[in-house]
């Protein structure tokens, strides 16, 4: 009986302690950067090289209970934009993904000048008025940008709640004030993106393109940190650069991108109704002359390599913020004998919960790994070819734990050490083939749970 006593004083000690740290993910105020981790605040940048043409503000309109930033604004005044998206596949799709939606097909992805995003209720599964809502907050863009029919919308937060309209249409309207392009306006623009996330995430950098001696600039938010899981996840995205590019090929540059970046990704497993990435592309660089308008051209593909790293670098900001997560997590397939086999086999590993709580409790339980490639539903698979090792982040020497299908004798101490570490890599083999691919995942922590049963308090 003692013993069981004193188990139960650990974990009233332990959910008094969850629930202390978890206010601050909630809807209450977010962190500041201070009191985050130092791995989370090297994260933030300091500093930024931003896209011509781009006028963005984040200010509250009081959507929020802490008051904190809400509302978001990305627009191009002076040049239209190609645009381009992927959204969620889940059935129950939010209002301001059908609507964007309608817009770009409307549009034809061409004369696009703006973006709102609201944060702190997702208008998602609010019917009829959800859906007017929505055309409302783009109506009131249009009016602020002075294009007609030229606005996207973005929304997360709680879902099933309606929008406060009066709010957030006073919010479009005091964000006119606050529009700029300086590196605090943008980090201002990020801040309102999040939810439950712990810091911005935001990024820029510069490119050129092979057959043309411009300087491109590209610069992007998301916001994620729970429900993340393919197609996509409880995450936003927006990415824009001031490059010239049709918007057929500009979608198919997404499209590669984020099969490769936000589909590759997964905190706990749920997919959300909100999910957009987009991408705006307002010629900014070239007084507004198109620059990539072949498929085949050099500088089309040197564009959708450097979009495809860019979308891979601000997705990982996702995982890196998993609620409740104390691992950033690759697991790279390779030999396999198609894309499609090795994304399968990498995103069954990466939403395994045996495999993430093994991390979590820094346990080399590698028959878990093993186990998901073998459920992975890729009959090519051969056990007596597949290798598995863990990679650490530190150029150390990895550790074999299978070798064609023959355990290794494994040193605990040294696997111990590895899993000890914030960043790692898991590393299967097939020996199938020449394709592979990578999936960012992270750890499944009693904070998650802690995180997630006080979200609505």
């Amino acid at each position: 009986m003692s013993s069981f006593l004193a188990f139960a004083r650990r974990s009233l000690t332990f959910t008094a302690s969850m629930s202390s740290r978890v206010a601050a993910y909630s809807t209450k105020a977010p962190p500041t950067s201070a009191s985050l981790p130092l791995s989370k605040q090297k994260l933030i940048p300091t500093t930024g090289t931003y896209p011509k043409g781009f006028l963005v503000s984040g200010i509250s309109s009081s959507v929020k209970k802490s008051g904190a930033k809400d509302l978001a604004l990305i627009t191009s005044p002076s040049y239209p934009c190609s645009a381009a998206a992927v959204f969620t596949k889940n059935v129950f799709q939010a209002a301001p993904v059908v609507v964007s939606r309608d817009r770009l097909q409307d549009n034809g992805g061409k004369a696009i000048h703006g973006l709102v995003t609201n944060s702190g209720c997702a208008n998602a599964v609010t019917g009829a008025k959800g859906l007017a809502d929505a055309k409302e907050m783009q109506r009131g863009l249009d009016t602020l940008t002075g294009h007609e029919r030229s606005s996207l919308v973005m929304s997360t937060g709680v879902i099933g709640q309606p929008l406060n309209m009066e709010k957030i249409l006073k919010g479009i309207q005091d964000s006119k004030a606050a529009l700029g392009s300086t590196h605090e306006h943008w980090m201002d623009c990020a801040q309102a993106y999040m939810t439950t996330d712990t810091f911005p995430k935001l990024r820029s950098k510069t490119f050129q393109l092979p057959e043309s001696k411009v300087e491109y600039r590209i610069a992007g938010i998301t916001k994620g940190a729970g429900m993340i899981h393919p197609n996509m996840a409880t995450l936003l995205g927006t990415i824009v650069t001031d490059l010239g590019i049709e918007p057929n090929l500009l979608q198919y540059a997404l499209t590669h991108a984020v099969d490769r970046s936000f589909n590759a990704i997964s905190v706990d497993g749920d997919m959300s109704t909100n999910d957009t990435v987009a991408v705006l592309a307002n010629a900014g660089a070239t007084d507004g002359k198109l620059v990539v308008s072949e498929v085949t051209s050099k500088d089309f593909v040197a564009f959708r390599e450097n979009l495809t790293e860019f979308a891979q670098e601000l997705s990982q900001l996702v995982v890196r913020d998993g609620e409740g997560a104390t691992k950033f997590v690759k697991v790279a397939v390779e030999g396999a004998p198609s894309f499609e086999a090795a994304k399968t086999v990498a995103s069954t590993i990466a939403t395994s919960s045996l495999v993430k709580t093994a991390l979590y409790g820094q346990d080399a339980n590698w028959g878990r790994i093993l186990c998901a490639v073998g459920y992975s539903g890729v009959k090519e698979i051969d056990p007596k070819k597949v290798s598995v090792s863990f990679i650490p982040m530190d150029n150390s020497e990895p550790l074999k734990l299978l070798v064609n299908g023959e355990p290794e004798q494994v040193d605990e101490t040294r696997a111990s050490e590895i899993l000890k570490m914030e960043d790692l890599e898991i590393r299967v083999d097939l020996n199938l083939g020449s394709e592979k691919t990578a999936y960012w995942t992270c750890d499944l922590s009693h904070e998650y749970i802690s995180i997630n049963a006080d979200y609505r308090s």
